[in-house]
């Protein structure tokens, strides 16, 4: 069972039991030896119940918590493990000094190139090196310049630019990777309906419908500076530092387009897609909570997580579920759960308008699909001219990436929250 047909079983059984009381109750009489059989009958099923509850709990919990993972690979193990030790750094400095030793990164290159048919302006990064960080990394990454060459600290301790925290993966987005072209992903629309008839009586025909996600190549890129002395540098470090500081602003950009999109040149995120169901946290109530959770359920869906700006965490925390009435507690009392589910927080949220409204978004996480083509496209340029004059090198990176919502009716967006 999961955890709502748990829930609902344990509320059935505690009603049955309120029932034998208020019965006894009623007639100003204790419980009959039968009614008392059946009244600890019924406690035996909630105790139980409720162990299968904290057990189907917990682990709702802890797959909620696990990144969305790559549901495809190159097939070739041998392949993908080079690919993880593939360095950009050395990528780097090869094209700005023939002696470094760039063979892996070259011979991973030109393999990219020739599995999936595309040609690179530059140099072919594979995506298995952001495998742990993109969409879920919020440690410390890389800024350009020369600051980061340090004689007196470890490039661990690098003091980052705050980010954006990056949420979307983390809630259990599905990722497909190595993806090819125009991607049709077949969805079953409707089923075949059954009805009941008289004997000797004929069934009406009903055919089952399809439609389509489609998932299409769409481009993403950064230019950013490095120093000649950094990206010569062999120290484990600076490639760290190289490596999270593309994760992290490449994933801020990906979490981005998945929250609200727009569609045309970037991907249409979930606020902007066509049939998702709408609530409102217009005047937060805990009866407005409760709407949004009922309406994915009556969609015949379960949603796993909230998803919302900080000022809406705020506008939550400090609001009564009954209006007037202390008592009866805030809408959220949790460190960060909303109506027994998960939340979390990002300024990648939409805010804006006077008085600023903001939105949450409570759905099933699963059903956001992430696709990535192949690799990002590396070009490195020493001599543009701005960095040339000061002996660094500028880099391009272009990613190729799309995002597609599986069934609309699996999220329910509230965008007039007040957090004016």
């Amino acid at each position: 069972m999961n955890l709502n047909e748990i829930r609902e079983q344990r509320a059935s059984a505690v009603a049955d039991m309120r029932g034998l009381l208020q019965t006894a109750d009623g007639e100003k009489r204790s419980l009959s030896e039968d009614e008392s059989k059946k009244f600890d009958k019924l406690k035996a099923k909630v105790s139980d119940l409720e162990t299968q509850e904290q057990r189907a709990s917990f682990m709702a919990e802890q797959e909620r918590a696990m990144s969305g993972q790559p549901v495809a690979g190159s097939g070739d193990g041998n392949f993908d493990a080079e690919c993880r030790k593939f360095s950009i750094t050395k990528a780097i400095a090869s094209k700005l000094d023939d002696s470094v030793d760039a063979g892996r990164e070259r011979e991973i290159s030109q393999q990219i190139a020739r599995r999936t048919g595309r040609q690179f302006d530059g140099i072919a990064v594979p995506m298995e090196i952001f495998e742990e960080r993109v969409l879920t990394t919020t440690a410390p990454g890389a800024g350009p310049g020369s600051n980061i060459i340090s004689t007196d600290h470890r490039g661990d301790q690098f003091i980052d630019r705050l980010r954006a925290a990056l949420r979307i993966r983390g809630l259990g987005a599905t990722v497909l990777s190595n993806l090819r072209g125009n991607v049709d992903i077949p969805k079953l629309k409707a089923s075949a309906t059954a009805a009941w008839v008289a004997e000797n009586s004929a069934l009406s025909a009903s055919d089952h419908q399809f439609d389509k996600v489609q998932l299409t190549p769409k481009h993403a890129g950064a230019l950013t500076e490095f120093s000649r002395n950094m990206v010569l540098q062999s120290s484990p470090d600076i490639e760290q530092l190289v490596r999270n500081d593309f994760a992290a602003v490449l994933a801020e950009t990906i979490d981005s387009a998945a929250i609200s999109g727009a569609g045309g040149n970037e991907p249409t995120g979930i606020t902007n897609t066509s049939g998702v169901l709408t609530g409102s946290l217009a005047t937060p109530s805990w009866s407005e909570v409760l709407s949004i959770v009922e309406a994915i359920e009556e969609a015949d869906n379960a949603g796993t997580a909230w998803l919302t700006h900080p000022s809406v965490v705020r506008l939550l925390r400090e609001t009564l579920k009954e209006s007037g009435d202390a008592g009866a507690g805030y809408i959220m009392e949790g460190a960060r759960r909303l109506a027994d589910y998960p939340l979390t927080s990002t300024t990648l949220v939409p805010k804006s308008g006077s008085p600023a409204t903001s939105t949450a978004i409570f759905g099933n996480w699963s059903d956001l699909l992430i696709g990535y083509w192949s690799a990002f496209d590396l070009l490195v340029n020493p001599y543009e001219s701005t960095a040339y004059s000061k002996g660094n090198v500028q880099v391009r990176a272009m990613m190729t990436t799309d995002v597609a919502v599986r069934h609309p009716e699996s999220f329910v967006v509230a965008d007039d929250a007040p957090v004016g």
